[in-house]
């Protein structure tokens, strides 16, 4: 860490980390932690090559194990999530695939939420299932069902918090709880309220996962994941299945994020403040049926979302269209979309422009019909994740086809 010579860096607080914390600067004392574009290290003796090769020496040996700038990247996450430990992958989706293939096998058994990402619950509930991991998925919100689904072999539980779209909020603690007295493992997909708002860890989950695509980076120009963790569960679980599956986080992305970090609390709070004047407006919308959004009161976590997420809602919000039937749905909200000038229609999030998308037909549009219906993505639905343009201005972009939308046939 760059200051761990001067000043205890657990005095710190965690917006302070998201700028220092990284491996020590180079023998040309940079200010901007340095980008290390090299597939390969030269070592210092034949011996010392083998001691690093073997774990018993720390150092650099091959790009697929470890590289100093995607270092510094888990370093300053993990400072910022409270982990021990962090360990970078290609993508989130990676992070996942590291996170199952090391700590489940064949008969294994993980309950996750079923208002999880689309391709989350793809990869584990058929990718996965091929090879015998069975899983089973429940109410994201029902304590009860994650406790009914437990089970002898039960070896994870896995949930995500806010759900992406809907935003359900599920108690992290209770959770927590539940996984460890059946002798399983909690992980907490963190990627909407990023350690800015939300730090699973101090509620006793075991694992916390990134999308460092998403607000980490912030800008959407890279993708990145990641999981934090003990030391323990990185280096003898995560950091084998790293160094035989490739899932690596390249050096300039991990550059990348390593920067976007620098700025995440002021805009993750810049943003959110946004998202909050947004769902207020739409609530109040005539031709908006509901509105998803954790700092609405009408939220129904609304009271343990502000306990877990330091008071903040987040940016990113659903909102469902006025219709009668689920093809007037999806055409009024086809609509809305088109209408569009100034917000991007784009399934991403977490990047300084405001996107908006339609979950049933891209996000989670893999899922079968029965599927969505159970983690309530109807074709109403408008996923909007809320950037750094004036209120005002993403207001009016919205209301070009909201207003409009009587003229539809």
């Amino acid at each position: 860490m760059n200051m761990s010579q001067k000043q205890d860096t657990d005095t710190l607080h965690p917006d302070t980390l998201a700028v220092r914390a990284a491996v020590a600067r180079s023998q040309y004392g940079e200010n901007s932690e340095a980008l290390y574009l090299t597939s390969g290290y030269v070592q210092p003796s034949a011996e010392a090559a083998a001691r690093r090769f073997n774990g018993d020496e720390e150092g650099f040996t091959y790009g697929r194990y470890g590289n100093p700038t995607v270092a510094s990247f888990e370093q300053r996450l993990a400072a910022m999530e409270g982990s021990e430990a962090a360990i970078s992958t290609s993508s989130g989706m990676a992070a996942i695939l590291m996170m199952c293939l090391a700590l489940l096998k064949s008969g294994d058994h993980i309950v996750c939420s079923q208002s999880m990402f689309g391709s989350t619950i793809k990869l584990i509930g058929t990718d996965l299932a091929r090879f015998g991991v069975e899983s089973t998925f429940v109410a994201q919100t029902d304590l009860a069902a994650w406790k009914a689904a437990l089970r002898g072999n039960t070896r994870l539980l896995f949930a995500e918090t806010p759900t992406n779209p809907l935003t359900e909020v599920c108690d992290i603690a209770a959770l927590a709880e539940m996984a460890h007295q059946a002798g399983a493992l909690l992980a907490v997909d963190n990627c909407f309220a990023t350690p800015v708002l939300q730090r699973p860890m101090a509620l006793g989950a075991d694992i916390v996962m990134h999308s460092g695509t998403k607000y980490l980076d912030g800008q959407g120009r890279v993708m990145a994941g990641a999981l934090c963790a003990s030391r323990e569960l990185v280096n003898e679980k995560f950091m084998p299945v790293l160094k035989t599956g490739g899932m690596t986080l390249a050096p300039f992305n991990a550059w990348v994020v390593l920067k976007g970090l620098e700025t995440l609390d002021i805009r993750m709070r810049a943003q959110a403040e946004r998202a909050l004047g947004l769902a207020r407006w739409l609530e109040a919308h005539p031709d908006v049926q509901r509105v998803f959004y954790p700092g609405l009161a009408s939220h129904p976590q609304h009271q343990l979302a502000m306990a877990q997420q330091s008071g903040i809602g987040g940016a990113v919000l659903s909102f469902e269209v006025r219709a009668t039937s689920p093809e007037q749905a999806r055409a009024r909200a086809f609509h809305v979309l088109d209408a569009m000038q100034m917000i991007s229609l784009s399934t991403n999030l977490g990047d300084t422009k405001t996107l908006a998308a339609h979950p049933a037909s891209t996000s989670h549009g893999r899922l079968t019909e029965a599927q969505r219906q159970s983690a309530g993505i109807g074709q109403g639905l408008i996923r909007v994740a809320v950037g750094l343009e004036h209120l005002d201005d993403i207001q009016n972009d919205l209301s070009r086809g909201l207003s409009s939308l009587d003229t539809l046939k």
